[in-house]
């Protein structure tokens, strides 16, 4: 069984990862509040740029696995074939 797709917060390394970050969240917040809430919007400004590169996984530019030989289609040459099989299918359900 391959494991390719699993999430890293799914091993068990990614559920000790969540359980250092709970602990340390926790005592962030229990022990140093004031410290926290004074350098909370520039935390919400460094998470907009880390969420941005970390987030990008999901969208598959990772492993680019798929044959460059082809040519790519244009967005018009995209839009007929898609007119072209949307009227099939209606042609198709009303009969």
């Amino acid at each position: 069984m391959s494991n390719q797709n699993q999430s890293f917060w799914l091993t068990p390394k990614g559920f000790t990862a969540m359980g250092l970050i709970a602990s340390v969240t926790y005592f962030l917040l229990m022990e140093h509040r004031q410290h926290v809430v004074e350098f909370l919007p520039y935390l919400i400004l460094l998470l907009c740029p880390l969420m941005h590169v970390f987030m990008h996984g999901g969208h598959g530019h990772g492993g680019d696995h798929h044959n460059h030989d082809d040519k790519p289609e244009s967005e018009s040459e995209a839009y007929k074939r898609g007119l072209e099989e949307g009227r099939k299918q209606s042609n198709h359900h009303s009969h």
